[in-house]
């Protein structure tokens, strides 16, 4: 079965649900297909958002999907397996793993990043509990207490590193940087030694956890009491459609829009973590919003010549 919408909406986080919202008042016949849960599934609480702050991320989305199925967007929980834009038309072809086909006068990519964590046990099992990395969504929620931040040898472990062990000071006077192989300059350590966090050298073996993070435990054995962590996990965009569709990436591997989301292929549109990985929910939101109103002046636009045309 073949469907056409003015816009398919690819991800049903805070941009794409944002976007949504801006889409279907504007009367525009819209479909947002959800895929997996969300990056912040595992978070009890975000924050920093207006209003907001201290609601469950998966309220804030069943809340954003109610109002959007409210203004008659149509809500899908399947999996885009493929898209193509139609050379003739302009339009779009939407693959869906169901076996469905949506056909879309414009497409919005909104589905995120994922999180590639340090390969230290217990990291992947307290992700979003007591192992952090946002200090602007966390931090004061484990202020003054005794806090860590992991260090690394991938490639720019140390700038992330160094930065967020920088930052976390603002929340507690304790705060250990466990270098785990991340070599620092003199230069970084005079700067983290100024803000007060200690270094400590050695390879990380373990998080020690009993029902929650109790510390950190060393290859040499020992074990430094922590009550929480910072990491800096690696950041991939959930880019593959918007490489099927042609579009332009920059030499990080980032997707290069303008912005109110366009990508370098007309009609095809991007927003919130694919785009931008330091986007907190707020930010993607606004970004959802912003892609939502070019699309539909674009459509305008594209509505008015054929009318015009129509006219001749």
């Amino acid at each position: 079965m073949n469907e056409t919408y003015d816009v398919v909406i690819v991800g049903g986080g805070a941009a794409g649900l944002s976007a949504a919202l801006v889409l279907t008042r504007s009367r525009r016949r819209v479909a947002v297909v959800r895929g997996g849960p969300p990056r912040n599934a595992p978070a009890e609480h975000m924050h920093g958002f207006l209003s907001r702050d201290g609601m469950p991320p998966a309220e804030l989305l069943r809340t954003g999907a109610d109002e959007v199925a409210g203004y008659g967007g149509e809500l899908i929980d399947d999996e885009v397996i493929g898209a193509e834009k139609d050379t003739v038309t302009g339009g779009f072809t939407v693959e869906l793993a169901s076996g469905r086909t949506l056909r879309a006068r414009r497409v919005l990519i909104a589905t995120g990043l994922r999180d590639e964590l340090p390969q230290v046990p217990g990291v992947r099992e307290r992700w979003g509990l007591d192992v952090l990395h946002c200090p602007y969504c966390h931090g004061y929620e484990v202020r003054d207490q005794p806090i860590a931040v992991l260090g690394g040898t991938d490639p720019g472990a140390r700038a992330r590193a160094v930065h967020v062990a920088l930052l976390v000071p603002q929340w507690s006077a304790d705060v250990i940087l466990f270098a785990n192989g991340l070599e620092l300059s003199e230069q970084d350590r005079a700067r983290l030694d100024a803000r007060g966090v200690r270094v400590v050298e050695g390879e990380v073996s373990r998080l020690v956890v009993d029902g929650e993070l109790r510390g950190v435990e060393l290859a040499d054995g020992r074990a430094i009491p922590r009550a929480a962590i910072f990491v800096t996990p690696a950041f991939v965009p959930n880019a593959t459609l918007l490489r099927e569709l042609g579009c332009d990436f920059d030499e990080n591997g980032w997707v290069i829009t303008d912005r109110f989301g366009r990508t370098s292929v007309p009609g095809v549109s991007a927003a919130g973590n694919v785009v931008d990985p330091s986007a907190q929910v707020i930010v993607a939101a606004g970004a959802g919003s912003a892609a939502a109103g070019m699309l539909n002046g674009d459509l305008v636009e594209e509505d008015t010549r054929i009318l015009v045309d129509a006219r001749v």
